[in-house]
């Protein structure tokens, strides 16, 4: 029976500087989608460009959306999330870690997102953290402040049991730590701050690690509604 995508939203409509608001129904983020999963009726469904951020071990051969029409972009931002490869053991040593060694894919992404032509979904498999980070990213430099980006984080708190059912979650012999379960704003908090003392701050982050003005020029223009 279909069930809707878990932990879907729209992640436009918030404040940007000098007061400009980012638009709504083009950056989308949820859980790892299914075919069938149902939508609002107000989503542009499927997605222009959707940007897979699982690794190719917890993923099909192919995409569910891809047979829909959707482009598919795999960005892996972590090689594996197995026992066996897995050496951090709290949610901000793995954010740390995210950003640290996959500075150029977060880069990837954000010119995925200035560069598309329609709706771009960001997903890994329970849409929490490596989406929690790249979608950070991406309204820390259309200029929206730390607090809401913490709270978008926070919403998927609302989701965990769709999250659970989808992922079929074990709580019992859990095969990651069970703190990667939780929902840690310190966690994000921390990357986004290492962001921000960076010379030049996200932006210059941004651009230290390959990312280009033109491209964040774009992403600007095309997701900041115009002054009043």
């Amino acid at each position: 029976m279909p069930v809707h995508v878990p932990n879907l939203r729209d992640v436009g409509g918030v404040v940007a500087d000098h007061g400009r608001r980012v638009r709504t129904g083009l950056l989308l983020r949820s859980a790892q989608p299914a075919s069938d999963d149902l939508v609002p009726a107000d989503f542009e469904w499927p997605p222009s460009v959707v940007i897979d951020l699982r690794s190719p071990l917890e993923g099909a051969d192919e995409h569910p959306l891809g047979g829909l029409g959707a482009r598919i972009v795999n960005l892996p931002l972590l090689s594996a999330l197995s026992p066996h490869t897995q050496h951090e053991h709290t949610l901000a040593g793995l954010y740390r870690h995210v950003s640290d060694t996959a500075a150029h894919l977060l880069v990837d992404l954000v010119h995925e997102v200035a560069d598309a032509d329609g709706p771009v979904l960001v997903h890994c498999a329970a849409g929490k953290d490596r989406t929690g980070i790249g979608v950070a990213l991406v309204l820390r430099l259309l200029g929206v402040d730390q607090g809401q980006v913490v709270a978008d984080y926070l919403l998927t708190t609302h989701a965990k049991e769709a999250i659970d059912l989808r992922l079929g979650r074990s709580y019992e012999a859990p095969s990651i730590p069970l703190a990667f379960f939780e929902v840690v704003p310190d966690a994000l908090v921390e990357v986004m701050e290492v962001w921000d003392s960076h010379p030049g701050g996200v932006e210059g982050w941004f651009l230290a690690a390959g990312g280009t003005p033109d491209s964040l020029g774009r992403l600007r223009d095309r997701f900041l509604e115009s002054p009043a």
